[in-house]
């Protein structure tokens, strides 16, 4: 099979080795669609790497015993390698599972473990079945295009009673306008990129303001004077954990989404004791959640094809990792098994 591989700082390339192997209850999956995230970052870097991508949607073309899934079937990968056995796991949490299984020696340091590939190689439960009438490119973005905030907003039970401030328009944070509008709430998105505001407008962001200057008055003002209902930050900006804490109405809620590895100062009384919010951190959505997400993918594909900005086949990955140097893209699907066009 061919995979991406970064082999040097802003080199891309595509590379033939050895298919996965199904063994067990682990399935292989043939790659049809594999939404990019955060690998630009390596690829920008130079740090070297071999195994790339953590959401993608598939279909199943071989299974070693009978399991939860069978060829033919469509299929979302889950991030992750969880256990499967744990009470996290078993709750529908499995993204915070700590036991997480070696790929390495159960594969015997085989192949099968990056999305940036044709073919990969998953445990049956951590493959979720696509409902037919949802496309491929959809249902890829069961993962990271829609899931982070959807997890959020089921936390923070947004509905149209909301004002809902996201922060960070990145394709997290424009997912989380789709998600937010689609729940009815009055989506009010910060983001200092004019592409990505524009697209905020267009996913049906009611108002859309830069960072800075009079921001936390006009979200105060939008907020009927008393701040925003929730806000989500899907940044992982400090400047923008403290806006959204700022901005928020007492006794309202804030979920961070973006990660994040610089400290935020956050003052225990006046913050949180005192005004009464509350803080959430949110990494995915709970697997219980999975069918309520695609109820929403098969009612917005309107604005879905929005929030796929671009396709690239497998062999213009390092285009693809240059487009979104530039912030100037929403989420971008690539497609494994299709070739460029001449």
């Amino acid at each position: 099979m061919l995979k991406a591989s970064i082999i040097a700082k802003k080199q891309g390339a595509v590379v033939e080795v050895p298919d996965p192997i199904a063994k067990e209850n682990w399935a292989v999956v043939k790659i049809l669609a594999a939404p990019m995230c955060t690998e630009y970052k390596a690829y920008l870097a130079g740090q070297v790497n071999a195994f790339l991508g953590h959401e993608a949607m598939g279909e199943v073309v071989d299974v070693a015993q009978a399991c939860r899934v069978a060829p033919g079937d469509r299929v979302v990968v889950m991030p992750s390698y969880a256990c499967g056995r744990c009470d996290l796991c078993i709750g529908g949490e499995y993204i915070h599972c700590e036991d997480s299984l070696d790929f390495n020696a159960f594969t015997n340091n085989g192949e099968g473990r990056a999305t940036m590939a044709q073919l990969m190689l998953k445990p049956d439960w951590l493959l979720r079945k696509v409902p037919k009438d949802v496309p491929d490119d959809y249902a890829a973005l069961a993962c990271c295009g829609l899931g982070p905030t959807f997890g959020a907003i089921q936390r923070m039970a947004v509905s149209g009673y909301d004002t809902l401030l996201i922060t960070g328009l990145g394709p997290v944070g424009l997912g989380g306008v789709v998600n937010g509008v689609y729940r009815g709430a009055r989506v009010i998105a910060v983001d200092a990129h004019p592409w990505r505001r524009q697209r905020a407008r267009e996913l049906g962001a009611d108002a859309v303001l830069e960072p800075g200057g009079n921001c936390l008055e006009a979200l105060r003002d939008l907020g009927k004077d008393r701040g925003v209902d929730k806000a989500i930050d899907c940044s992982g900006n400090p400047q923008a954990h403290r806006l959204c804490i700022d901005a928020v109405r007492r006794g309202g809620d804030v979920a961070f989404v973006g990660e994040c590895s610089d400290e935020t100062s956050i003052c225990i009384s006046r913050d949180m004791i005192r005004k009464g919010i509350r803080l959430i951190g949110s990494w995915h959505y709970n697997m219980a959640d999975f069918s309520r997400l695609m109820a929403t993918i098969c009612a917005v594909p309107e604005q879905l094809e929005r929030l796929i900005s671009h396709r690239f086949p497998l062999e213009k990955v390092s285009e693809a990792w240059d487009l979104q140097a530039t912030g100037e893209c929403a989420k971008i699907i690539l497609k494994p098994w299709e070739k460029a066009r001449v």
